[in-house]
Parts: structure tokens; C-alpha cells; sequence
């Protein structure tokens, strides 16, 4: 009777063992399948996972596994390529690693001093947006109800597109199916990001230059049109406040060609008459917004101007793209004849040109 009952647990429990290992075994081999799994997924909730993907054999003995093993609690959320067939520790270990399906995505370059047309159009060729719906985005106040650097921009009529000047200009990657709004977001918020490399207390010289955000990012976008070499664009900026000071007209020629519905490669004196709130020729001060994305060097000449006298600048016109400055206008004419004389022996002007 004893050797009976003995054989009989014995016999129960090779049973037990055959369904436990058999439980424990990997499942059988197949393809490759994704696995999605949502962050704040409990192990117990990606055991059944597994399961239901056929990854694993048995979840009621991985569960158990894990928790024999203690793991499960490193697990990364993601989506992950998994092949039924792998043992219970590789998926623990890639699971722990959050070795994920790298997501398809999309990769462009903004170049400085780009226009909110010029960005809608270079997006449109590489066929990344719907550029109608890309610039009604970009003209709608409501669609971005944040601040950050965008919340400084005025409710103002004038004002071409409301985010002239705060895409800011870079190179991007991103997720495949972004949308119009996911791309200005992103853009929007990289400019939040280069600001907070700008000097500790920068926002103080706004106040020291008696200038909004809004009218800061205006003159670093004219800079940053009229300016090639970096190491000018603080003087530049500075001739620009000078200008402003003494109630000049500014004349910048990068402000015409934003005000005309297609730019020229040169100016006529007809098209410094042409009629626009942007035209600076025509209007005094700064125009409404910005005309162009300024890169962060144009940002920081505006907020650190280089302190001079001068009034006027000409471009060179011996292949440098650096700048004649003058304090007076007897000077800059002067300026403007070496120029050409120059250009002979071989523009843009700004600041009065």
C-alpha cells in the first residue's frame, strides 16, 4: 500500500514537473512580431502580452518566473521586435535594455534667416506638409494656447505671419507621421531651448534696451539678413539701435524685399516706395515683427549690441561680404564709391543706404 501511494506521488509529481517545464519551454519558433508596450505596463500585463503575440509559451509560468528571478520591474516601454522561439531570459534582457524598433522618422534643415514661406516651401518640396494647412497653423494665435517665447507676440494686424522669426532655424528629426502642428511645435520649442543657452539674466537687457522680447527677436531678424560674417553682427545690431536712438529711418533693403511678393536680387528706387508696414524706407522704427528666423548669434548681437558711433553701413563688394561703416553720410558716400570702385575692379546696403 505505501510503495502504491508512493508511486503514485511520484508519478504526480513528474506530471507536475512535465507541465512546469513545458510550461517554461520557448515557444515555438515563428517570425518576428512587434510588441507594443504602453508605458506604466505592470510585468504581469506584458506577460499576457507576450502570450497573446505568441512570444511565449505559458504566461501563468513567466509571470512566476519573473517573479522568481525578480525581474520585471526594469521593463522599458516601447515598441520592440521579438521572435517566438527566444528564451525567457533574452526577452527579460531586452525588455530590461528597452532594445526598441527605432521609429521611422524624418529629417530636414531650416537654414537661417528662412521666412515662414520660405520653411512652408522647402517642407512642401521635400514632401513633409500640406503647405496650405502649414502657414493657416503658423497665422493661428489659438492653435498654440502656450507661452514660452511665442507668448510675447502682440495681437498686432500688421503683422505677416504671427510666428515670423520663431521657427528657429536647425536640423530636425522626427517621427515619420508628424503633423503640421507636431513640426511648428517642435520648432517653436527648440527656440525656448536656444534661449536658455543665452548668458544667465539676459532677460534683464530687454529692460535695459527699453525693448519687448517681441521687438528684440524683430532686430535679430534684421541682422541676421543683412549680416554673412558673424563676427559683424554685433556692430550691426549696434547701428541698428543707434539709428533708432537718433529717430533715423532704418533703410534696411532685407525689410523691402520682405514687404515685396516676390524678391528681387536688386532693388530699384521704385521698390523702396512700395507701400508696407515692413517697408523701412517708408515707416519709422522697427517694423511690426520679424522677416526672417535669427539664428542664435543674430539673437545675442541684439540683446548685446557692439557700442560704436556709427550710422551707416555698405556692403563690400569684394567677395568678403563684410561691411564699410561711417558715423556720418558724407562718409558713407565715400564708402559706397570704394565699394563700387571695387565691385569695378573685380550688395546690399543697410543703415541708410
Amino acid at each position: 500500500m505505501l510503495l502504491t501511494l508512493l508511486a503514485l506521488f511520484l508519478a504526480a509529481a513528474g506530471v507536475v514537473a512535465l507541465f512546469v517545464w513545458n510550461g517554461l519551454r520557448p515557444a515555438p519558433e515563428g517570425e518576428k512580431v512587434t510588441v507594443e508596450v504602453a508605458r506604466g505596463s505592470s510585468p504581469f500585463k506584458v506577460a499576457d502580452l507576450l502570450k497573446e503575440k505568441g512570444v511565449i509559451r505559458n504566461a501563468f509560468f513567466f509571470k512566476y518566473y519573473l517573479r522568481y528571478r525578480k525581474e520585471g520591474s526594469g521593463f522599458q516601454a516601447g515598441q520592440y521586435e521579438l521572435t517566438p522561439g527566444m528564451t525567457h531570459d533574452a526577452i527579460i534582457a531586452k525588455l530590461n535594455a528597452g532594445d526598441t524598433v527605432k521609429a521611422e522618422t524624418i529629417r530636414f534643415t531650416i537654414p537661417e534667416g528662412f521666412t515662414v514661406k520660405q520653411i512652408a516651401d522647402k517642407l512642401k518640396a521635400e514632401s513633409l506638409i500640406d503647405e496650405a494647412e502649414f502657414l493657416k497653423l503658423a497665422d493661428n494665435p489659438k492653435a498654440f494656447p502656450w507661452q514660452g517665447a511665442m507668448g510675447g507676440i502682440p495681437k498686432d494686424a500688421d503683422i505677416r505671419h504671427r510666428m515670423e522669426g520663431y521657427l528657429f532655424p536647425e536640423t530636425y528629426e522626427m517621427d515619420k507621421n508628424s503633423t503640421e502642428k507636431d513640426i511648428l511645435t517642435r520648432m517653436l520649442d527648440e527656440l525656448d531651448n536656444k534661449l536658455s543657452q543665452l548668458p544667465e539674466g539676459w532677460e534683464g537687457r530687454l529692460e535695459k534696451l527699453g525693448l519687448t522680447f517681441h521687438e528684440m527677436m524683430t532686430i535679430a531678424s534684421l541682422v541676421e539678413r543683412e549680416v554673412v560674417v558673424d563676427e559683424e553682427r554685433p556692430l550691426v545690431a549696434g547701428v541698428i539701435y543707434n539709428r533708432l536712438k537718433e529717430k533715423m529711418p532704418l533703410q534696411i533693403d532685407a525689410t523691402v524685399q520682405y514687404a515685396l511678393d516676390k524678391p528681387k536680387e536688386r532693388l530699384y528706387e521704385k521698390d523702396l516706395k512700395v507701400e508696407s508696414p515692413y517697408n523701412t524706407y517708408q515707416i519709422p522704427g522697427l517694423p511690426p515683427g520679424p522677416i526672417a528666423s535669427p539664428s542664435l548669434s543674430s539673437i545675442r548681437a541684439a540683446l548685446y549690441p557692439e557700442p560704436s558711433e556709427y550710422l551707416y553701413y555698405v556692403t563690400k563688394k569684394d567677395g568678403t561680404q563684410t561691411h564699410l561703416f561711417a558715423r556720418t553720410y558724407r562718409e558713407h558716400l565715400n564708402n559706397i564709391t570704394k565699394s563700387k570702385q571695387t565691385a569695378e575692379r573685380g550688395g546690399n546696403t543697410g543703415g541708410g543706404n
